[in-house]
């Protein structure tokens, strides 16, 4: 009986044994030849785990902008939306231009 994944024609105890099979990591020799094979370096290690940290969440805002509730025509809605990623910043600008357009007092 097979487990895991369809793919994977080993069984668990073989995976296991054939793991238990590898040198252990000071015994790991780099011959040079294939670059993708070097261990990476602690450094190397150190980087990818702040890059890591760098990307996780929502990219920090402009601190400019207010979140607000509005409720705005369907059809209006849909226009925008039909321009793609980007919509809210299209609105906002369309908006803007209103204002130079017509000037407050």
């Amino acid at each position: 009986m097979s487990t895991g994944s369809k793919t994977n024609a080993m069984s668990r105890k073989q995976a296991l044994e054939a793991v238990r099979e590898l040198p252990g990591e000071k015994d790991f020799v780099w011959d040079g030849v294939n670059e993708d094979d070097r261990p990476a370096t602690d450094e190397e290690l150190q980087e990818g785990l702040e890059a890591q940290r760098r990307k996780r969440g929502r990219p920090p805002g402009s601190g400019n902008k207010e979140q607000v509730a509005i409720r705005i025509d369907r059809d209006v809605l849909a226009a925008f939306r039909a321009g793609g990623p980007g919509w809210q910043t299209r609105m906002n600008q369309a908006l803007r231009e209103w204002l130079r357009t017509h000037p407050q007092s």
